[in-house]
């Protein structure tokens, strides 16, 4: 039995499990599906327990000679990939919450330095937003327009948010975090995060966390906030959208 909500796992087999069948093993699936989301040729996720699930267009399988394979692996898919110079975008960790991590999470009260955030919020997010640099307003995509939002503070001062929005228009909504860097390491992106996700909760909504791989500080933040690894997700984008 998963110790993932039916929810989550429903979201990642549907994902991967529409379209036709060309491989099953005990630890690979290949589906093709014509009707794969724009700027996406391929997608792939590897989860904990050591198995993998791959969907991608029916041109790029004829490309790869996946129609009536008889036998295949990861490592195989892969190296046909790079044979034919398909490159994959860059993996990312994925967390969720167990259902007894959600159970815990949900009797946890709303701490007094935090709070939603709204558009009448729009002059202290700029500011907060103009004391982070590039770099780290481009990892943590934390927007005020985003579907929900919640701050942090230190003396009335934003230091800290957090932001969700439904990924790919279905019941598991993304968080970004941010924590402007004097105040990192003192418990505020793990707080907004739960609080966030409670929200979420709330509005039937799965959370997700993702990070890339070598962000050992992400990952840290994902396992303190209590979530747990569920996969490795990678995509290989069209042309266009690369």
């Amino acid at each position: 039995m998963s110790k993932f909500s039916k929810t989550i796992e429903s979201f990642w087999q549907e994902s991967f499990l529409a379209g036709d069948i060309l491989y099953r093993s005990d630890t690979l699936i290949v589906a093709a599906n014509p009707d794969m989301e724009a700027g996406r040729q391929l997608m792939l996720l590897e989860t904990t327990d050591g198995k993998a699930m791959v969907v991608l267009t029916p041109a790029l399988a004829d490309k790869l000679g996946l129609y009536h394979q008889q036998d295949l692996t990861e490592a195989m898919l892969r190296q046909k990939l790079q044979d034919t110079n398909v490159r994959l975008h860059g993996a990312d960790y994925v967390f969720h919450f167990t259902e007894a991590e959600r159970q815990a999470l949900l009797q946890e009260p709303l701490p007094d330095d935090l709070r939603q955030l709204s558009a009448t919020d729009d002059a202290m997010f700029a500011e907060f937003q103009s004391n982070a640099s590039e770099q780290d307003l481009d990892n943590a995509y934390v927007e005020l327009d985003h579907w929900v939002v919640f701050g942090s503070f230190e003396q009335d001062r934003l230091v800290c948010a957090a932001s969700m929005y439904p990924w790919d228009d279905q019941k598991i909504a993304d968080v970004g975090v941010l924590t402007l860097p004097p105040f990192r390491s003192k418990g505020h992106a793990r707080r907004v995060i739960r609080a966030i996700c409670r929200h979420a909760y709330a509005q039937g909504y799965e959370p997700q966390y993702r990070c890339q791989l070598d962000n050992a500080a992400s990952v840290a933040l994902a396992k303190g906030a209590g979530l747990t690894l569920f996969g490795k997700w990678d995509a290989v984008l069209s042309e266009s959208a690369e």
